[in-house]
């Protein structure tokens, strides 16, 4: 069954693929440097009221939590990744990897990019994990 995105069901199944993933757990062996929040900016036409932000504590290879938060609770993150849903239906889908997509300014970052291009290879990884939810996006 196909989740919403974004949905509490999809950031739960994201979390289970993250935590089942050897490739992620490889990759962010040594992420130390605390929550990950990723938000979606509001888009009323498809029923996106509010800016969603998705929390993920993220700690050396593990998904500790995974949740639905607030766009204002998003921004007390060590790391807020802001994009439209385009942009995230792109990274989904592998159209878009994020790194680059922040370097370009398609998606904006509030944190340290040194330390997010250090752990390319865990973004990657994270993005392959959501490859494998089907998702439902909510403008198709």
């Amino acid at each position: 069954m196909a989740l919403s995105f974004p949905s509490i069901e999809w950031v739960e199944e994201f979390k289970k693929q993250i935590n089942s993933s050897e490739g992620y757990k490889k990759a962010g062996a040594t992420w130390t440097a605390g929550v990950v929040a990723l938000v979606t900016s509001a888009k009323p036409e498809i029923g996106i009221k509010e800016d969603v932000g998705i929390w993920l504590d993220l700690h050396q290879g593990v998904c500790r939590d995974a949740k639905i938060v607030t766009a204002e609770d998003a921004q007390k993150a060590p790391f807020c990744i802001t994009g439209d849903y385009a942009r995230w239906k792109q990274v989904i889908r592998k159209e878009l990897e994020p790194v680059k997509g922040m370097m370009q300014g398609k998606l904006k970052l509030k944190g340290d990019l040194p330390t997010i291009v250090r752990f390319v290879k865990a973004s990657q990884e994270l993005v392959e994990c959501t490859t494998r939810i089907e998702t439902k996006f909510l403008d198709e």
